[in-house]
């Protein structure tokens, strides 16, 4: 079993580099949904800024909710939602292993992560290509990396420019979004073990 842990503390990420394969296969799934359809089918915004509440990342960064705007204003000012999934197959020697939560959540942020990054480049390009468009990021915020956002400490963002949030911080239910736009399945770890695959879900609203 690949050992995650050294003197008590995970590697870091870039040690787990050698044990993904540079010829990954990554799935890619796209929608064009017109955005009062896309609202009305999968939009809770009440149910899902119940389930932020339980986060532990909740108000904690300038990505997520709370918010001192109305999430449903902020879907309805465009007219389109251009949807994008990825889907990142997890090679099967990892997904034998049993890990604690920890390592498997470290594992996971090791294979999502260049992919999010790619993800983040390639939206940023296509607001430019679309004036008056916004990206919506896969998962949360990590533009300020290990020194963390200044949300905690009552201080403004540190990259206005660059703050964006994901669906699921605006209320949409990503599970129903895939399988009802894209025909696949979000799977989730579950006791240790990593699924057979994961999906980052991002996009472009515009109008």
């Amino acid at each position: 079993m690949t050992e995650f842990l050294i003197s008590n503390k995970l590697k870091p990420i870039s040690e787990f580099c050698d044990l993904i394969p540079p010829d990954q296969e990554i799935s890619r799934y796209e929608a064009i949904i017109p955005i009062h359809e896309y609202f009305d089918s999968c939009v809770d915004i009440s149910k899902f800024l119940g389930f932020c509440k339980q986060c532990p990342g909740y108000c904690q960064t300038w990505s997520c909710p709370s918010f001192d705007f109305d999430p449903a204003e902020y879907w309805l000012r465009y007219n389109w939602f251009h949807l994008i999934g990825i889907q990142i197959p997890v090679p099967d020697h990892l997904r034998i292993q049993k890990m604690t939560g920890e390592e498997a959540r470290h594992m996971a942020d090791c294979l999502l992560k260049p992919r999010k990054n790619d993800l983040v480049c390639e939206l940023f390009q296509m607001e430019k290509q679309i004036p008056g468009s916004r990206a919506l990021m896969a998962g949360g915020c990590e533009l300020c990396g290990e020194g963390g956002c200044t949300r905690p400490s009552g201080k403004p963002c540190r990259h206005p420019d660059k703050l964006r949030h994901s669906v699921e911080s605006l209320g949409g239910n990503v599970s129903l979004t895939v399988e009802k736009y894209l025909g696949q399945r979000i799977l989730w770890m579950k006791d240790g073990k990593l699924p057979e695959y994961f999906m980052l879900i991002c996009g472009l609203l515009y109008k």
